[in-house]
Formats: structure tokens, sequence, C-alpha cells
């Protein structure tokens, strides 16, 4: 059977749609991202991206948040293909270290603001969860509306005058604008780039169309009981079985002024090549976090594009062209999510129209 299932490796293997129950509303941008019609805000926000890992949720399908691959024998799992031979799909070095990807990707479009939160660092999770990964993630938005005559913006960071204390009453009273008011409040526009660590307090705000990468785990802490758009949290989805003392462990208690919350989270993306047809840039590398990477292609011809011994995933935002990969071409079009093997050497892609394809990283092995 694994060999039957090698052979995949060595062709840009797209993914099926694989969308995502959550806690708020949204979902209408990346229907308008995917081409589909109507647009709808409902309760599957979220597009989860070569997914390895199920979604955590109460009465929700078993294996929901695992990606599926269309290919000439079926519809397979990405798990099933990596697990027939993790050194060829990822590469020998991201094999041994992890055996898994090691990276999760969403695309996330937020009709509602999201609730407050904090996800765990690699120390957290590993003495609580008893987890390889936390959950340090990025922000890259790729597009906002107004929501109510509300600009778009997101929360990070606590701001000076705030103490484990305050925010422990805030969180006991159920204070859900005193919570807010001890986050600074960020206006975003499409290009904004951040980087979110393990342990920082953070909220997306409703209207906000982003890619995030980010470890592979669904471990979220919530403070807040009651979504805004009245959905009441159960205790696991709050504090993710460890109980309400322990969650509040899970932030990191340090203060920042607004420069200094955007000196530490806030991205600016840098060119690494550029020609007549192509814009190579990246926006989250190993100065930022070894736990995974991003970088965006802008094509308007083509471009050849080496691998470094382990796999990478191309998202087209938009644009169609071909991919040529060991001497065949390969279609790809807007809101397409394709998984390129280690075994893939190298593949270049060409535009039929300007395209955006934004490149995701495993973590450093």
């Amino acid at each position: 059977m694994s060999e039957h299932l090698e052979k995949h490796a060595y062709i840009p293997l797209k993914q099926l749609s694989n969308r995502v129950w959550r806690t708020y509303e949204g979902g209408a941008l990346i229907d308008r991202w995917k081409k589909t019609m109507p647009e709808t805000d409902g309760s599957m926000p979220e597009e989860w991206i070569m997914s390895t890992i199920t979604a955590r949720g109460n009465n929700r399908p078993e294996h929901e948040g695992l990606s599926l691959i269309e290919t000439e024998d079926g519809v397979l799992s990405l798990k099933d293909l990596i697990n027939s031979n993790a050194e060829l799909y990822l590469g020998k070095a991201l094999a041994k270290k992890y055996g898994t990807t090691g990276v999760l990707i969403k695309m996330l479009d937020s009709l509602e603001r999201l609730t407050v939160q904090v996800h765990p660092d690699k120390e957290y999770a590993r003495t609580v969860f008893n987890s390889a990964f936390g959950k340090t993630e990025s922000w890259y938005v790729l597009n906002t509306r107004e929501i109510d005559g509300e600009k778009s913006v997101v929360y990070m960071g606590f701001k000076k005058h705030v103490t484990k204390e305050i925010w422990r009453k805030h969180f006991e009273h159920q204070n859900i604008q005193g919570m807010l008011d001890c986050l600074h409040k960020i206006e975003v526009k499409p290009g904004d780039a951040f980087m979110i660590y393990g342990g920082v307090p953070h909220a997306i705000g409703s209207g906000c169309f982003l890619m995030e990468v980010q470890e592979p785990t669904d471990y979220t802490m919530r403070v807040e009981k009651t979504t805004p758009n009245g959905l009441k949290i159960g205790p696991e989805l709050i504090h993710q079985g460890v109980g309400e003392a322990k969650m509040l462990e899970c932030f990191h208690y340090d203060t920042y002024t607004l420069d200094e919350a955007l000196e530490n989270w806030k991205i600016t993306p840098e060119v690494l090549e550029s020609s007549d047809e192509y814009t190579f840039r990246t926006l989250f590398n190993k100065k930022h976090t070894n736990c995974f990477g991003l970088n965006e292609l802008l094509l308007d011809g083509s471009y050849t594009y080496k691998n470094d011994a382990s796999f990478y995933v191309a998202v087209i935002y938009s644009g169609d062209g071909f991919i040529n990969c060991n001497g065949k071409a390969y279609e790809y079009a807007q809101g397409d999510e394709i998984f390129i093997s280690a075994a893939i050497s190298e593949l270049t892609f060409t535009s039929k129209s300007a395209s955006k394809i934004l490149l995701c990283y495993p973590p450093s092995a």
C-alpha cells in the first residue's frame, strides 16, 4: 500500500475544500476567494490547509480539519500519504525530527470579533498538554471589510497598566470591555503582517480576512464565556480541560506601549528577488520564528523555485497559470491549495494572468 501512495510525492497535490466549524461567524470572503456562490457568512469561517490534525470542538465530526487530496486514485488524506513515507513527503530532516508537517495553515474570515484568547508557548504545551508544539502563529492580512460601520482591527499585547490580578478579576467578573481595554487595538489593512507568539493575548476583530500560519495544534484558551454574537462557550473550549486557574497561567503578563507592541509583532516584508516577471519576498522567516515560514511570489511571467529538501505549500491567492514539474504541466487557479513534497527538487510557476502565490514552509529541522 505504501508504495502505491509514494508515487503521489512526485506531483503537485491539490487539496479539496476543508472548511472548519468555529465559535465565531464569518467565511464570506473565503467564498469570494474560492469563487464560490453565494458568498455566505456562517459557522464555518475557516479553511484549513494541508492539515494533519483534527479540530477541537464538542459534538463535531471525528475527522474535521484533516486535509484530503484529490489524486488519480481517488481522494486520499494528506496524513495517510505522509505516513506512507514520511522522508519522501516531508524531507529526511523533518521526518526524523517531527514525523509530521510541523505546521498548520488557515484562511480565516471574521464576520464578528473573535473572543479574547491566548495560545500556549512550547514550555506550557509540553508541561500541560504533553505536546511538542505550542501555538505560536502569524497573521497576514489579505482583505478587509467594514462590518456595521466598524473598520477592521486586531487586538494584541497587554497595555502598561495591566497586572495578573487585574486580568484575573476581569475574567472572573466577565468584564469583556475591561479585558478589551487591557489590549492594544490596532487598525489593519491588506498587506499588514503580525507575529503572535505563544503567551501573547490577542483577538481578531470583525471584517478581517487573513492567512494564519501556525504551529500544528488547536489549543486555544479563551477568557470570554460568551461570544460577541451570543454563543455560550463550554468549559473545555475555555480552558481546554486544564481548569480556569491553569488557563490563566498560559498568558505572559509582560506589558507594552503601543510602539513597543508594533515593534515586537508587526512585520515588514522584505524583497528577496525581483525581475520584470516576478517579485519574491519574505514575510515570516527565521528572524521571527523557527516554527514556520511564509514567502510571497508576485508573478507575471515565469519563476523557477528550487526546493531545500523539505516540503512546502503553495496557496494561490489570485491569478492562474501552470506549474511545470518533472516534465509535465499542471494548471493552477485562484483558490488552489497545493502541497509540494520534498521529493520535488524543482518546479516552475508560469502565470497566464498576474498571480499572487503564498508559499508556506515547515519549521526548521
